[in-house]
C-alpha cells in the first residue's frame, strides 16, 4: 500500500503503518475543525447572549440595592471559592464523607473525572496522582479482560446461530450420517475457523449500549427531575468517560425511601454503561482502521496510475527497482498478498525465486534486510521458546492489515473476521 511498491510519487516508498498513522492524525485534526465549526454555530450565540444577561441582572442588583459593584465582585469571589469546595445554594450531599469519596474515587480511577469534588489540600493532590496511577491503569485492565469476554460470547453466540442456519439449511448433517461423512467433515472444518463479522459485534454492542443508556434515562428523568434529553446526554458524557460535570447523578441530599435502591442502581448502570460503550468504541476502531486501509488502497492505485501517466506522456518507460522481478497477472496479485506480519512486506519467497530465475544478482541492501529479518524472527523464537509460549506462524501476527499489538487491538485481534484472513 500506500506506493511502498517502488511507484515514484514524490516521497518515495512510504511504509504502511506510518501512512496509515499519517491518514489518521490529519483525519483527526479535519475532524477537531469540522467539530469547533459546528459547537462555535450552535452554541457561540447563546454565550453571548449569557453574558449581557448577567451584566444586566448585575447592574440592576447593584442599583436597586445600592450596594458598590467592587464589593459585590468580591462577595462573588468568595462565592466561587465556596463552589469548588462543593457548597452550593441548594442542599446536596457531604462531598467527602466516605460514601462522597468513595463517589469520588469511582470517578477517578473510571477516568470519568466530573469535576464537581476535587481535592483542596497539598496532601490530597499528592495523594491523587499516586491513587490515579494504580487506579486506571487498573481499571483500563478491567476494561481490557471485559473486551476479551464480551467478544468471547458474542463469537460463540454468533458461531452457534451460523451454525444452526447451516443446520437449517441441511449443509450441516445434524448426527453426521447426512450428506456423508466426508461432506460433514469438511463442513465442519469450515465452521471450526469461522469468526463473526465486526459489523454484527459492533452493531449488538450499538444496542446493547442504547438499551442500558434509555434504562438509565428513564431512571435519571423519573429521580432526579432531569427532561429525558439531558438524562440521554449525561448517560453518553457517563459512560464515554468524558465527564464534564455540568450535570452529575446522585448528589441531592435526600432521595426518600428509595435512596439506598437509587444509587446502587445509579451505580450498576455506571458500571455496565462504561463498559458497553469502551467495547463499542474499540469495535468502531476496527472499522475506522479498516477504512484507513481502503484509503490507503485507493490512494495507492491512483499514485501508481499518475505515475504510469506521466511516464507515457514524457515517453519514459517505468523501469523496475534494481535486482527487483515485476511478476504479471495473477502472479503479482497473489505476491502483494502474501504480506509477512514481522517485516510489513511482500513474502521475499517468489522474489528470491525470480532472481534465481532471472539470473540477476541480489543486491547488499537487500541482502542486509534478509539476514536482519532472520535474526529478528531467530531472536523472537528464542524468546517465545524460553518463555514457555507455543510458536506461531508469521502469517498470523498481520491479517489485513491489522497487526497483533496490545491492549484492546491485541484482544480483538484474530478473533474477528475482518482481522483475520481465516
Amino acid at each position: 500500500m500506500a506506493c511502498r511498491i517502488g511507484c515514484c510519487c514524490g516521497f518515495g516508498a512510504v511504509n504502511e503503518d506510518n501512512a496509515r498513522f499519517l491518514m489518521l492524525a490529519l483525519l483527526i485534526v479535519v475532524y477537531l475543525l469540522c467539530g469547533a465549526a459546528v459547537f462555535s454555530a450552535l452554541e457561540h450565540p447563546l454565550e453571548k447572549h449569557a453574558k449581557e444577561r448577567w451584566a444586566q441582572r448585575f447592574e440592576s442588583f447593584t442599583q436597586d440595592h445600592n450596594l458598590n459593584r467592587s464589593d459585590v465582585e468580591i462577595f462573588l469571589r468568595y462565592y466561587e471559592e465556596a463552589n469548588v469546595a462543593g457548597i452550593r445554594v441548594d442542599t446536596l450531599r457531604p462531598r467527602w464523607d466516605f460514601t462522597g469519596a468513595l463517589y469520588f474515587v469511582a470517578t477517578v480511577v473510571s477516568t470519568i473525572g466530573f469535576g464537581m469534588t476535587t481535592p483542596a489540600t497539598v496532601g490530597g493532590k499528592i495523594f491523587l496522582v499516586l491513587y490515579g496511577l494504580i487506579g486506571c491503569a487498573s481499571t483500563i485492565l478491567f476494561f481490557n479482560l471485559f473486551l476479551e469476554r464480551i467478544i468471547t460470547v458474542l463469537a460463540f453466540i454468533l458461531k452457534s446461530c451460523h451454525e444452526l442456519q447451516h443446520r437449517r439449511q441441511g449443509v450441516l448433517p445434524h448426527d453426521g450420517r447426512r450428506g456423508g461423512p466426508r461432506q460433514g467433515d469438511r463442513e465442519g472444518d469450515s465452521l471450526a475457523g469461522w469468526k463473526p463479522s465486526v459489523y454484527y459485534v459492533m452493531l449488538i454492542l450499538c444496542l446493547a449500549a442504547v438499551v442500558i443508556s434509555c434504562c438509565a434515562s428513564a431512571m435519571y428523568s423519573a429521580v432526579e427531575g432531569w427532561a429525558y434529553v439531558d438524562s440521554l446526554y449525561f448517560c453518553f458524557v457517563a459512560f464515554s468517560t468524558i465527564g464534564f460535570g455540568d450535570m452529575v447523578s446522585s448528589q441531592r441530599a435526600e432521595y426518600g425511601e428509595n435512596q439506598t435502591a437509587y444509587r446502587l442502581a445509579n451505580f450498576l448502570f455506571l458500571v455496565l454503561g462504561v463498559c458497553c460503550i469502551y467495547s463499542l468504541f474499540n469495535v468502531i476502531s476496527i472499522v475506522i482502521k479498516q477504512t484507513l486501509n481502503w484509503l490507503l488502497r485507493k490512494l495507492d492505485i491512483l499514485c501508481c496510475r499518475s505515475c504510469c501517466c506521466r511516464c507515457c506522456l514524457t515517453g519514459k518507460r517505468m523501469r523496475p527497482r534494481r535486482n527487483a522481478v515485476m511478476p504479471s497477472g495473477a502472479g503479482h496479485r497473489r505476491a502483494q498478498r502474501l504480506v509477512s506480519i514481522e517485516t510489513d512486506g511482500v513474502n521475499d519467497s517468489e522474489t528470491d525465486g525470480g532472481r534465481r530465475l532471472s539470473g540477476e544478482m541480489i543486491s547488499m541492501r537487500d541482502f542486509l534486510n534478509a539476514n536482519k529479518v532472520n535474526l529478528a524472527l531467530m531472536q523472537k523464537q528464542l524468546s517465545e521458546t524460553a518463555n514457555g509460549i507455543p510458536g506461531t506462524p508469521a502469517s498470523s501476527s498481520r491479517q489485513n492489515g491489522f497487526s497483533g499489538g496490545v491492549g484492546a487491538l491485541g484482544i480483538m485481534n484474530n478473533r474477528l473476521a475482518e482481522t483475520s484472513v481465516d
